[in-house]
């Protein structure tokens, strides 16, 4: 202890006692050091020597207690100015037993202020060696308890977040790579979590990327937002593309150490909120097509005619499903030995009775006056429909723009289709046709709730359909 007790004191206040008055070159620069750096700490901190004289004491220690190092420096002890008389004792025998004692010790007292307050503060006290490594004295580090507190709080709250949160956490940095990624997050990014750290995010994500940089360099520039949001993304994983909706929320990480904020990067948590948005999606949707098949029924009831009330049904039923749509009935059956002999014998014939516009849109027109069979192809979906009374789907697939307006073209379809759902028309346990929806490429394929809506549609057509047959009878 007594080798740092030098001249300091007379520039910083941090050593009451003096040494040499004209120290050497190299020992006055180290005293300005250690007066610099102790006073310098963002803690608190004092020094006694063997028998328990103060001998250093910082700017912080100044600031925590309002006893200037001058006053400090040169007491014995602590009593009767920074601690009551009835506890200096016990303080004392404690803070000097680290001289004893291997390693740091951690004590909690109430100090007096120089205003007469109590302040409870955390000490941590160790042992200083001498040149001849024997115990000269302690050093004690303190700091307001509610400020370690706080900070233990905020420690235990960050590892919290990147170990146990069920919700991702990743710290962003600001080349918006990600720099910490807690277990929950790299799951759901479907990577480990070392693996993410410093990759693009378009390494992980193939849709939904620039969205989210987008919104982690306004948070940069301004900020965190308002409120969460909610981007749809794509995540890439070794089978294939995952869709996932994630429910973000973002704040901007700067420096406490600096005296002006600098931007560290961003904090960035979500939750995957998939299920829960496409059942809103799923029930909306539903709720759509329950109202369209009211309003149409209510439409086709006000019908003269039946044939009218088939395309009624037909026009309900595009609104958000589909692009297009054709209506194919049943001509005849050709059997062996009948008038059909030859390669089409026992094949099934489909005349086209209406369809929407190819062009612009409009309402769907009647058609197939001439009675005229559409030369489908063997192995058509419409007749594949048609043979196995039920639905079948078909996709272009993911070919080049030319190949598949071939695709479309050679099953008579208009060439900016891509997808295809063909539902059997029955009814009164007869098949009378096929009723075709046609998307686009830009739009999703057919699914089977698609398909189940497709089916209800093609019930209320094929009742219609065999009215209209009924009362041509009739006639």
């Amino acid at each position: 202890m007594q080798g740092v007790q030098v001249s300091a004191s007379r520039r910083s206040g941090t050593t009451g006692e003096l040494g040499p008055e004209e120290p050497g070159r190299e020992s006055s620069d180290g005293a300005d050091l250690l007066a610099a750096l102790l006073d310098g700490m963002d803690a608190a901190l004092c020094a006694l020597d063997a028998d328990a004289v103060v001998t250093h004491w910082n700017r912080e220690a100044e600031r925590v207690l309002g006893w200037t190092a001058a006053e400090a420096v040169g007491r014995r002890g602590f009593d009767g100015w920074a601690v009551r008389g009835a506890d200096a004792a016990e303080v004392e025998a404690r803070l000097m037993s680290a001289m004893d004692a291997p390693g740091r010790q951690v004590h909690e007292f109430a100090l007096l202020t120089k205003d007469g307050r109590r302040v409870l503060v955390r000490i941590q006290s160790a042992a200083v060696r001498g040149p001849d490594g024997r115990p000269a004295g302690v050093y004690c580090a303190f700091s307001e308890v509610h400020a370690q507190i706080d900070l233990e709080r905020s420690i235990a709250l960050s590892e919290a977040l990147l170990e146990d949160a069920s919700w991702g956490v990743v710290l962003v940095d600001a080349d918006l790579r990600p720099a910490v990624v807690n277990a929950h997050a790299a799951k759901a990014l479907g990577t480990g979590r070392t693996s993410v750290l410093g990759r693009p995010l378009g390494d992980l994500l193939s849709q939904g990327v620039e969205e989210l940089e987008s919104a982690l360099t306004h948070v940069l520039a301004q900020g965190a937002p308002p409120a969460p949001a909610e981007i749809w993304v794509s995540v890439r994983e070794p089978e294939g593309e995952r869709r996932r909706c994630w429910r973000c929320g973002f704040v901007r990480l700067a420096s406490p150490l600096a005296e002006e904020p600098v931007p560290l990067g961003v904090g960035w948590l979500f939750q995957d909120v998939t299920e829960a948005r496409q059942g809103e999606q799923e029930a909306s949707l539903a709720r759509f097509r329950a109202q369209q098949l009211h309003r149409a029924a209510r439409a086709a009831a006000e019908c003269e005619d039946p044939a009218e009330a088939v395309t009624v049904h037909l026009d309900f039923a595009l609104a958000g499903f589909a692009d297009h749509a054709l209506i194919d009935r049943v001509a005849d059956r050709t059997a062996g030995g009948g008038a059909g002999d030859g390669e089409d014998a026992g094949r099934v014939r489909l005349v086209r009775i209406a369809a929407t516009p190819s062009g612009a849109p409009g309402p769907s027109r009647l058609a197939g006056q001439a009675g005229l069979p559409v030369r489908y192809a063997e192995g058509h979906p419409a007749l594949r429909c048609v043979e196995r009374a039920g639905s079948v789907r078909a996709d272009a697939g993911a070919v080049p723009a030319r190949e598949a307006r071939a695709w479309a073209v050679s099953r008579q379809w208009p060439e900016d289709t891509a997808h295809a759902l063909c539902t059997v028309l029955r009814s009164r346990g007869r098949t009378l046709g096929a009723v075709t929806f046609l998307r686009g490429p830009g739009r999703h394929a057919f699914e089977r709730p698609d398909a189940m809506y497709a089916e209800e549609v093609a019930h209320r057509i094929a009742a219609a359909l065999d009215l209209r047959e009924a009362a041509g009878r009739r006639e």
